[in-house]
């Protein structure tokens, strides 16, 4: 145990129990409310990274969380600043990643009355956290935040608020920081589940492996491979599940299904009759969109019991251990069907030939198949690809394979848009010395690009990539579709290169389809942040969206 060096105030013991988490890094702003804080990690604790906005902020430490495993961390002052931090949390706790957001707040003699920056943050956040408390006991702080942290990345992972009045902060104190303990562990279902569900699988015709979010984590991975190296079941992922299938086993994999419902992988689930889900949660991709008919009896692995609704009632349940079920199913496995049938063929051939084609589109402005050919040429398995939300990653979610897990990050709880820089910066500091390249389109990415100088600031080795086309095209692509004109989606048309090179970061403009790989190539040798603005070609998009409901588009 560590002999702690008794803490002066409140805030000195908040970071200690912090370092007591191993925590590494703090994304935040720095405000009034959390001064004394600040001024504590001005001597010792955890690496403050300021950021430039406070939702940038709740984004790396999202980031930071789905790449580690390990809660993030992010720290706000009080009112606006703790406000403007509520987008980055929800989407953590909507896409299950773990972290933990501080908050300043007034002195606990101001609570009951209307006072400047006062604002109720325990029931402001409570609705998008997995818990929310105020620390109105200085010595209560190290148990706050040793609950905070395993409740954060306990199954399924979210994020936890803290208050901290700043009466709070400066009080005396005489508790000491509690250390981190082992994560719980789950464990096997019982052997009847594992017999019922090894003879469910084992009769059907048409089978297949449909991954979700928690099929991600490193044993869980590495428990499907397993699995369907020794059994050659056809796999499908979530956009989440991304890098699950490694690149020795892609002859299995049948693509990704999210939101639009029109990809191959569909085609595949709606004629199984058995599914095999692997950490899937409903919050990636509604049952309703996949299991159509509801003809299809489901096999359910994961930490967590089934969330049962009219598409999604499991035949069998194997909650605990992921990777414990999954080889336990595998022993019993004696598979009749072949894993290559007729729809299963079909679908893997649409998807290849797509991808293919993208070899042969030249010109400009880019077909994104041409630049994710491209890309995927380039770069090495072992580098992280962020991607923001709108209809560049759809085409990145659909052709862009992956062969690492979390090696390919979207956000499918709320499709937050402005994620992918911060993502990236998170994700640079997670992963030190390790190349990031993020991809957004021009609309996402003036929603965080300020954070472009935090990247610059720490010397970052990200690339990041601008799709421009000047609007909000997913948008204008469904307003044409369902009403035949747009309205609401179109912006301005500024110069990207000229913004990087102001924040300090090498810039560059890819001008026509034979420039991708060279200049993709010069950015990824720069030592800090590179930008490339890139015109699109998005001709195509009609094709995106034949089968999506435009209310599931946000």
């Amino acid at each position: 145990m560590v002999d702690w060096t008794p803490a002066k105030n409140g805030a000195e013991l908040l970071v200690q129990s912090l370092e007591a988490q191993g925590v590494k890094y703090i994304f935040g702003v720095p405000g009034g409310a959390v001064l004394p804080i600040l001024d504590v990690l001005a001597d010792h604790g955890p690496t403050f990274v300021v950021c430039r906005h406070e939702t940038g902020a709740a984004f790396m430490a999202q980031a930071w969380g789905r790449v580690t495993g390990k809660p993030g961390v992010v720290l706000t002052t009080s009112g606006p600043g703790l406000i403007n931090s509520v987008c980055g949390v929800a989407t953590a706790t909507e896409d299950r990643d773990p972290l933990v957001i501080i908050t300043g707040q007034v002195p606990r003699a101001l609570r009951f009355k209307q006072s400047h920056m006062n604002v109720d943050t325990v029931n402001l956040f409570a609705p998008i956290t997995k818990w929310s408390i105020e620390a109105g006991e200085p010595n209560s702080i190290p148990e706050i935040v040793a609950n905070a942290f395993r409740l954060a990345a306990r199954s399924r992972p979210g994020a936890v608020h803290i208050s901290m009045p700043v009466d709070v902060s400066q009080s005396a104190v005489t508790a000491q920081p509690i250390p981190a303990g082992e994560p719980p562990r789950s464990g096997a279902a019982a052997a009847e589940a594992l017999d019922r569900a090894a003879t469910l699988l084992s009769a059907a015709r048409c089978p297949v492996v449909f991954l979700g979010v928690s099929a991600g984590g490193s044993a869980a991975a590495d428990a499907v491979r397993r699995l369907i190296r020794t059994h050659p079941l056809p796999v499908i992922g979530t956009f989440e599940a991304a890098g699950v299938v490694s690149r020795d086993l892609v002859d299995r994999f049948v693509g990704r299904v999210g939101y639009v419902r029109n990809q191959p992988g569909d085609l595949v689930l709606q004629k199984a009759d058995v599914i095999l889900t692997v950490g899937y949660d409903t919050v990636e991709y509604d049952s309703t969109a996949w299991n159509v008919s509801g003809h299809a009896k489901i096999i359910h692995v994961d930490e967590n019991p089934a969330g049962v609704d009219r598409a999604y009632r499991p035949s069998v349940e194997l909650p605990g251990d992921i990777a414990r079920n999954l080889d336990g199913l595998s022993e019993r496995l004696r598979l009749t069907a072949s894993g290559e049938w007729a729809e299963v063929a079909a679908a893997r051939k649409v998807l290849l030939d797509e991808q293919a084609k993208g070899a042969t589109l030249s010109g400009t402005p880019i077909h994104p198949l041409r630049f994710i050919h491209d890309l995927r040429q380039t770069i090495g398995d072992d580098v992280t690809v962020t991607c923001d939300t709108g209809a560049h990653e759809i085409w990145m979610a659909r052709y862009f394979f992956s062969y690492e897990p979390r090696r390919l990050l979207f956000s499918m709880g709320h499709q937050t848009m402005g994620v992918a820089l911060p993502w990236a910066i998170g994700t640079a500091l997670a992963r030190p010395g390790q190349k990031v390249v993020s991809v957004s389109g021009d609309g996402s990415f003036l929603m965080t690009c300020m954070e472009l100088e935090t990247a610059v600031r720490l010397k970052l080795p990200i690339v990041h990539v601008v799709w421009k086309d000047g609007g909000y095209n997913l948008i204008q692509t469904l307003q044409r579709r369902d009403y035949g004109r747009i309205f609401g989606a179109t912006f301005g048309d500024p110069d990207f290169v000229k913004l990087g090179e102001a924040f300090g970061a090498a810039s560059f403009r890819i001008g026509s389809a034979d420039q991708i790989v060279p200049t993709l190539k010069k950015a990824l040798v720069c030592e800090g942040p590179a930008l490339i603005e890139m015109p699109v070609d998005y001709r195509d998009n009609a094709q995106l969206v034949q089968a999506m409901d435009s209310s599931a588009q946000h």
